[in-house]
């Protein structure tokens, strides 16, 4: 509100009213947080808001009492001062809550996590529904007001962790035990207890319902709207419990409590001589139960009064004085009051002890809660003794904000008009002064001299106030006085003033409590002893309250201050109800208009250099260039150097020492919209970078969600390889092809599952599939067969693996017609084991229990999927032995060991004879395969997507010359070479505009494309704003237009014509071999012939399907390869159906894989062409060339 035009009491009423109208409950004036109550429930208290709050200085977060709490917790760790948050305002105004709310925020926020303290933590926050129980009470201004001060001291250790606690209680208003006016009640904790105690209290203490007791009943008030007394019970309990009070020690307080209903109903009547005496002595005696006290010497203290005449200083004799009918009840509601202040007074001690600090303490935060200043139609002892407390807090409130601020414009050299306010000291010292003398001198000197009688006392202390006429803020009107608070002219009430301010307990009844046999009384409610023979005057409540006011503001004189202003608008406690009147009264008391006077002092907003310069760099470019900050000099020179350039007039602002002072809240608002409009122009850089990143974006998800519907079949077939591959890992000599691919492991290759017709149907009818069985892995191969006075052979097998059972499938002639025959089978249960060899040969043998016919040895290409099937289906049972020699069980029980012989001149496979294997030497086993696109589709076969890729690709090349490359099969020795550039006069054929630069630019953020003079690039969207998206060497970026002028493309050279295409209709199946696992290579009788000499270049065209670029960029054109310069010895061609290949296939393809960089072997397949019904091979590999991967058609 420092910022507001206008500063008069209507203004601050009016901006307080809008405010509290929309919900906006806080606002400042400087660093001061004023609050007004909204009587409702905003959600503003959550621990998500609390969350916002963390780290955050007061102006970067709107206004919250969680700001405040953050503001002194960050100072007290910064600047290692004890801190203190003073809450002042009326009775519901909402103090009692904001002091719930700090402890709350400075709980979560404080470090540490160990065990103590976090029960520190608790235990300070349990305290605030234990002493709202016994401290508070629904009045006619508050349903839960405090009628009792309170400070709560949180302890700190150097590091910031909350170590322990003190609670000082000040001036509890114990006069409501025994008595309310109308609609008011007594403390919460009378009305939890007669309706919420167990059965246990009820039978021991005689409990029942309020209604049953005077002291809860007389006001005609026991039920508050909004507030549960059976549910408050439990939560007392509950917080008794955090803070360790243990069952007995519960016990006692309650007991007390039920004396203390039990008394008020302790009635009197008078005999014939006009003597008190109890009506119903079975009341008396069930307190002297509850006590532990005799019956009859409680009824003698409640009905007489035992008076010693003195006679020249000396002791006298002893008298016992019946009391009347007024005495009597006097003396018991003092009885009732001192046993509840006494244990009100135990449980703040016993509350401390709990709290007591774990460890050393640093530094304080206090939080003080106390009653607010209070006018009533008729105001006694108690209505002074609050007031002045509030007169004292004003005093400190004036005393470090108004004097205070003014004091600053001194200390940092600013010119400035002081401005006047009321200083309430003056208040102060009539109150509490001794020379001369105050009202609580005067009501001292009353009661010293005039203590037998309290009519005598108080016209006593009605000629002391004589003295005191000529004070301006002091009348004296008969049994009445009068004092001008701060908060307005206030009228006491004379009778009875001096008896409440002895507060002195009577001696009989000190004397009856002390001998009590339960020790809770005598030594922790009533632990003192009478001396008969003290003179020493006891001290008076006057005393009391004015030496605890003195020590609590000498304790907040030495903290650091927060102060929270509460507000109450209106006295009916309605949402809705804004009493412009009331505010108007406490605006003007509480000193807001004079306040903000003062603050601004002619200067609206003031901050130390740094601050300023932080929050307005932006403003000028010797600050701040594109958000950053980039001043380097000091912050004095950087403030001024912003307040020139902005042109703000001198008369507007002053350099004080440290701080920047700015006179009208206009300035600093043109400054905040300069900021604003900063910011919004940011915000349009971003929104374009957002639009370019969505876009790039959806790009991404377009090519992720093409890449998963072309792969997501494969998923679980490459996770089975991944798995064989771990199974056979290090162990087995590996084929070379294998390699330079990453067949996926489909299982079902002959499609016995689902194949309806052919092959797959004749294998399906012979194993006769049940109907929960599913085909695992099919594939040919060949088994083991004996022969009669002969060694074994081979024989062309079929292997069905199922979920139950191994087939070993037979071809058999039946005259014209080939029948397919399941020659063996069985369940998976009786595979003990499987076993392979260490070399690179297609053997397995599986190890079979129970059967007559032994072991069954076969030849697998894919031996590494069966194995891997056969582990996975039987969930792991069956193992693999990797070893050098298998011995296998033949028919009639036989072992037999199957060798296994390196020979290198043995050219494929492997051949055996007579239980031995040769085979040809392999690659090492733990050499890992070569990483590359996997080809496969859902239907096993090469996909007609990928054919027409080939054919719509396919196009002649630029000559280039070949780069001489090793081909090592371990990757950790691969060293893949630098490509050669593309000629940079070849300009990608695109319908994209092409511009030419005029100049260099670089860019200043992501996003942007650097370019330099004469570079040309493609143009694919202009943008209004002047920035335009171009591509450029495969990349895309935002430049400029303002640096662009159009240009013509160079022409290409004429394409050559490109070769035909290859036919659509084509019947493409797997060749079916008995070689290596990636290609499954056998004899072909197409051929491939070979001339080492031949210098010619390859006769069958090359076609290249070039791959996408990883990043956007411009569309790829079709790359133009002619043949290389240097011939490889390699010629392919297609050869009649007689001829036989001049060289093998695996050195063709091995030629290949050294000649052309070939990455990955993906799969051989043989074409039959539909118009002369030849044969025809295609071979597909991906390829380098030019610095880019291609895919090599052969």
């Amino acid at each position: 509100m420092t910022l507001l035009t206008k500063i008069t009491d209507d203004a601050i009423n009016e901006n307080l009213e809008k405010r509290w109208k929309n919900g906006e409950i806080y606002t400042y004036i400087g660093n001061v947080l004023i609050s007004v109550n909204p009587f409702k429930d905003l959600g503003i208290y959550t621990d998500d808001v609390l969350e916002n709050y963390r780290g955050k200085n007061l102006l970067e977060v709107s206004p919250h009492v969680f700001a405040i709490a953050e503001s002194s917790y960050h100072h007290m760790n910064s600047y290692k001062d004890n801190q203190c948050i003073i809450i002042s305002g009326e009775s519901g105004a909402g103090k009692t809550e904001a002091a719930k709310r700090i402890m709350q925020y400075i709980a979560a926020v404080s470090e540490g996590k160990s065990t103590s303290i976090q029960e520190i933590k608790d235990m300070v926050l349990a305290t605030n529904p234990l002493l709202e129980s016994f401290g508070c009470a629904k009045t006619l201004r508050n349903n839960n007001s405090s009628r009792h001060g309170k400070y709560l001291e949180i302890q700190f250790n150097p590091q910031g962790e909350p170590v322990g606690a003190v609670i000082t209680n000040y001036l509890l208003e114990k006069n409501r035990v025994v008595g309310q006016i109308q609609n008011e009640r007594n403390f919460h904790i009378f009305y939890q207890l007669t309706k919420g105690a167990s059965a246990e209290y009820k039978e021991q203490f005689g409990l029942q319902g309020p209604d049953s007791y005077l002291y809860t009943s007389t006001s005609n008030c026991l039920d508050v709207e909004g507030i549960n007394d059976v549910n408050d019970y439990q939560e007392t309990i509950n917080a008794m419990l955090v803070i360790g009070l243990d069952k007995s020690e519960q016990d006692n307080i309650f007991k007390m409590l039920a004396v203390v209903l039990w008394l008020g109903n302790v009635v009197f009547t008078e005999d014939e001589q006009g003597h008190a005496v109890v009506i119903d002595e079975d009341v008396i005696n069930f307190i002297a139960y509850l006590l532990q006290v005799n019956n009859q010497h409680l009824n003698k203290v409640l009905t007489h009064r035992i008076m010693e005449a003195q006679h020249g200083g000396r002791r006298g004799s002893i008298y016992e004085v019946p009391l009347n009918l007024t005495q009597a009840s006097s003396v018991r509601d003092a009885l009732a009051k001192s046993i509840y202040e006494r244990l009100f007074e135990w449980i703040v001690a016993r509350v401390n002890q709990s709290l007591q600090a774990r460890a050393a303490v640093q530094y304080t935060v206090g939080v003080l809660d106390i009653y607010g200043f209070e006018i009533f139609d008729t105001n006694h002892f108690e209505q002074l003794c609050i007031n002045y407390v509030n007169e004292k807090l004003q005093q400190i409130f004036i005393e470090l904000t108004l004097k205070t601020e003014q004091e600053e414009y001194v200390h940092e050299k600013i010119e400035w008009t002081p401005i006047q306010f009321f200083d309430n000291k003056v208040v102060c010292d009539l109150i509490e002064a001794k020379q001369p003398p105050g009202i609580f001198a005067a009501l001292n000197d009353a009661c010293a001299t005039a203590h037998a009688d309290p009519n005598a006392a108080d016209s006593s202390f009605v000629q002391r106030l004589e003295f005191l006429s000529s004070n301006p803020h002091f009348e004296s009107r008969g049994n009445q006085f009068l004092i001008r608070h701060y908060a307005g002219n206030v009228l006491y009430n004379i009778q009875g003033i001096t008896d409440k301010n002895k507060d002195a307990l009577l001696k009989d009844l000190l004397e009856l409590l002390s001998d009590s046999k339960e020790p809770f009384v005598s030594s922790a409610l009533f632990p003192e002893r009478v001396d008969p023979n003290s003179k020493r005057r006891p001290p008076t409540a006057g005393d009391k309250i004015k030496a605890s006011c003195n020590a609590l503001v000498e304790k907040l004189m030495r903290c650091h201050p927060s102060y929270i202003r509460t507000i109450k608008p209106n006295d009916h406690r309605s949402s809705t109800e804004y009493d412009n009147k009331r505010v108007h009264h406490q605006i003007k008391y509480l000193g807001l208009c004079e306040n903000i006077r003062v603050r601004r002092a002619g200067f609206a907003y003031r901050t130390v250099f740094d601050k300023f310069v932080e929050r307005f760099y932006l403003l000028c470019p010797a600050t701040g260039y594109a958000g950053d900050y980039i001043w380097q000099g000091d912050a004095k020179s950087g403030s001024l150097e912003i307040l020139k350039y902005n042109n703000i007039p001198k008369d507007e602002w002053q350099m004080g020492t440290s701080k920047i002072f700015i006179k009208h809240p206009e300035t600093i608002f043109g400054l905040e919209g300069l900021r604003d409009r900063y910011w919004h122009n940011m915000a349009t850089r971003i929104q374009r970078a957002w639009r370019a990143y969505v876009r790039h974006k959806h790009e991404c998800a377009t090519k992720i969600q093409r890449f998963w519907r072309q792969n997501k079949y494969n998923i679980g077939y490459l996770q089975l390889r991944e798995n064989g591959n771990q199974l056979l890992a290090g162990k087995k000599e590996r084929r070379r092809f294998s390699l330079v691919s990453q067949r996926a492991f489909l299982g079902d290759y002959l499609d016995v599952q689902n194949g309806s017709i052919g092959l797959a149907a004749m294998i399906r009818r012979a194993i006769n599939l049940k109907g929960n069985e599913q085909v695992e892995f099919s594939m040919r191969g060949s088994m083991l067969v004996p022969r009669a006075m002969r060694s074994s052979i081979p024989s062309p097998r079929t292997f069905v693996l199922t979920n139950q059972s191994f087939h070993i499938v037979m071809a058999t002639k039946n005259g014209n017609t080939v029948q397919m025959v399941d020659e063996k089978a069985f369940s998976l249960n009786v595979i003990r084991s499987v076993s392979l060899s260490t070399l690179r040969d297609d053997w397995v043998v599986l190890h079979l229990d129970g059967t007559p016919d032994g072991d069954c040895v076969i030849s697998c290409v894919f031996k590494t999927e069966l194995a891997t099937r056969l582990s996975q289906t039987s969930n792991g049972r069956i193992k693999v032995d990797i070893t050098s020699q298998i011995q296998y069980r033949k028919k009639g029980n036989k072992t037999v060991t199957m060798k296994f012989i390196k020979d290198n001149t043995i050219r494929r496979d492997d051949v055996y004879k007579s239980h031995v294997v040769r085979v040809p030497a392999g690659e090492p086993p733990n050499i890992q395969s070569r990483m590359g696109p996997l080809q496969t589709t859902k239907n096993h076969v090469i996909s007609q997507s990928i054919i027409r890729s080939v054919q719509n690709t396919a196009q002649p090349n630029t000559p280039c010359a070949p780069q001489k490359q090793t081909f090592n099969t371990s990757r950790s020795n691969t060293m893949s070479p630098k490509p050669i550039p593309p000629p940079k006069d070849v300009h990608p054929s695109s319908s994209l505009p092409l511009y030419k630069a005029l100049y260099p630019f670089k860019p200043q953020q992501d996003g942007e494309l650097s370019f330099v003079k004469d570079d040309a690039m493609e143009i694919a969207e202009k943008d209004d704003n002047g920035w335009w998206l171009a591509r450029m060497n495969g990349k895309e970026g935002w430049v400029p237009s303002n640096y662009l002028e159009p240009c013509t493309p160079h022409l290409s050279p004429a394409r050559r014509r490109p070769p035909p295409p290859i036919p659509t209709a084509v019947n493409i199946t797997p060749v079916q071999n008995q070689q290596g696992e990636t290609g499954g290579f056998s004899s072909l009788k197409s051929g491939i012939e070979t001339n080492q000499q031949a210098t010619h270049p390859i006769s069958a065209p090359v076609h290249v399907a070039k791959k996408k670029p990883p990043i956007p960029g411009p569309k790829p054109s079709t790359a133009r390869v002619n043949s290389p310069p240097e011939r490889t010895a390699l010629s392919p061609k297609i050869s009649s159906k007689n001829e036989s290949p001049a060289v093998s296939l695996a050195d063709a393809v091995g030629i290949l894989v050294k000649n052309c960089l070939v990455h990955e072997l993906i799969y051989l397949y043989r074409l039959r062409l539909e118009d002369n019904n030849s044969p025809f091979l295609i071979m597909i590999m991906t390829m380098t060339m030019n610095g880019r991967n291609h895919y090599l058609v052969i």
